[in-house]
């Protein structure tokens, strides 16, 4: 195997140990990736590629020594093309050394939900599998306001804390929040936007989601906030939205979940609750380059253990939707650069609270979240993905008898730092 190894990649900045003690050193400095034993290879000859390496590593069957550098070298490193002899021999090789007679099991972390896409209930178990871990899972890693989307790291936030107060203002300010307005919070997690929302603007906020654990946990956040007179959290899928109208509408860190399939349905669900001259700030992941038919989060791998089902549209796609919709384009924001650093926060809170979060999950679901974070933080950084923020007005109707009479309000800007160069 080691022959096959070495012929297949001249060009190795990474060394391979195995389970026998042989080992494939690297051509250049590089993380070494351990195979504790031949199912490790079993999984890799089953899916080759990041599936494959996803699958030993979570399962314990494969190490590496620096996790940072092997999904650096990942998003970075571009293996070189395999004719189909070379292919042939280097499958030959791996399956002699392994001698498995059966592929191994997918680990039990690994979710394939069945039946048609997107359908009401298809989208629910796939975002329970994700957020229903514990709410204590989650507390581990984020912030004391529980917002689990990117934070905002303008001039004067020196913790994360401050980040995502910065991020929750910066939401409100673009709606233009005022006293006795109402908020609809689609996708709300544990209420840290409603609870913003409320008791700063004075607006009185319908938080949905599809977690019971997060929406529980939200209304108990909300009591102890002093704002559940003006926050209610309901279990709710946006389409079962009927005869409610809302003021303003926010949507952060939801729209991964709709899909190229219902991604026009989910802009027209959204005019048809929201008053005319009301706005809507839809807060999204978006892949780049362009892909059609949208990108799975985070590639295979996250779709099948930490976001299944979810897709990455592009930021042209949902701007095409809320048009398509009647909605004005207001105000575009890329906000991928604080996204990196909310997710090197992330990691290493994270990392600190390791033993806890095993004990909460079981040791799969911390590995697949160790190598989570760190690739989704990779794809910022690498340009892969960015993440937008797009607001939108519904226009004002012409009658003056039913126009609503509040202040119309200019988006707010503000300068976006430059992007970090990788190195």
């Amino acid at each position: 195997m080691r022959r096959g190894v070495e012929r297949a990649f001249p060009d190795r900045p990474f060394t391979v140990e195995l389970w026998d003690g042989s080992r494939i050193p690297s051509t250049r400095h590089g993380p070494t990736v351990r195979a504790h034993s031949p199912r490790a290879i079993g999984h890799l000859l089953r899916a080759p590629g990041e599936l494959g390496l996803g699958r030993a590593y979570v399962c314990g069957e494969l190490d590496v020594d620096d996790l940072d550098g092997i999904v650096a070298l990942l998003g970075r490193w571009r293996a070189p093309r395999l004719g189909p002899v070379r292919r042939l021999r280097l499958v030959g090789a791996a399956v002699r050394a392994a001698g498995l007679r059966r592929p191994p099991k997918s680990p039990a972390a690994e979710l394939r939900p069945s039946r048609r896409r997107h359908t009401k209930r298809r989208d629910a178990a796939a975002v329970r599998h994700h957020y229903d871990v514990s709410n204590e899972f989650f507390a581990l890693f984020l912030d004391e306001t529980m917002t689990y989307s990117c934070a905002l790291f303008e001039q004067g936030t020196e913790t994360l804390e401050d980040a995502q107060r910065a991020k929750l203002e910066l939401i409100c300010r673009k709606l233009g929040l005022e006293p006795g307005m109402r908020m609809l919070d689609i996708g709300c997690g544990w209420g840290s936007l409603a609870i913003h929302a409320a008791r700063e603007h004075g607006a009185s906020v319908w938080g949905i989601t599809l977690s019971e654990p997060q929406a529980e946990l939200a209304g108990d956040r909300a009591r102890e906030a002093g704002v559940a007179d003006r926050v209610e959290v309901r279990v709710m899928d946006y389409r079962d939205l009927r005869a409610e109208s809302f003021d303003a509408v926010a949507s952060i860190g939801m729209v991964e979940h709709v899909g190229e399939a219902r991604i026009d349905q989910y802009a027209a669900q959204i005019a048809r609750v929201l008053e005319p001259g009301g706005r809507v700030l839809n807060h999204g992941i978006t892949a780049i380059p362009p892909e059609k038919g949208g990108a799975h989060i985070g590639g295979e791998f996250s779709n099948r253990y930490v976001f299944p089902d979810g897709e990455l549209l592009n930021l042209s796609r949902m701007l095409l939707a809320f048009e398509r919709a009647g909605f004005e384009a207001l105000h575009v924001e890329n906000l991928h650069t604080d996204y990196a650093e909310t997710l090197r926060h992330w990691t290493q809170r994270f990392e600190s609270n390791l033993d806890q979060a095993e004990r909460l999950a079981a040791a799969e679901r911390v590995r697949v979240w160790r190598l989570y974070l760190r690739a989704a933080r990779n794809s910022f950084e690498t340009g892969r993905n960015a993440v937008y923020q797009l607001l939108c007005s519904r226009p004002l109707i012409e009658d003056p008898k039913l126009a609503p009479t509040r202040q119309r309000h200019e988006p707010v800007r503000r300068r976006v730092p430059p992007a970090r160069v990788p190195v």
